[in-house]
């Protein structure tokens, strides 16, 4: 049975999340380097998908405070 996620796994995933896509912001800027080949991981859409990850925890850690989101027409 699954249970609702609490406000301490919920911001422990958002700072795993906000981490890691600093972290990937910080390794898609570096300029490449043709002696070492091409880059194996695609840090920039590690970045994007991270990022994007953060913004329903945020959701969530506002409706853990009482904040009210949405249009209320949901279940």
């Amino acid at each position: 049975m699954a249970s609702q996620m609490d406000m301490t796994l919920t911001l422990t995933v958002l700072a795993g999340l906000a981490g890691l896509a600093v972290f990937a912001g910080w390794r898609g800027a570096r300029p490449p380097n043709p002696h070492k080949g091409p880059r194996l991981m695609p840090w920039r859409f590690i970045m994007l998908l991270a990022a994007a990850g953060t913004l329903p925890m945020i959701v969530h850690v506002l409706n853990l405070l009482g904040v009210t989101t949405g249009n209320g027409r949901g279940p």
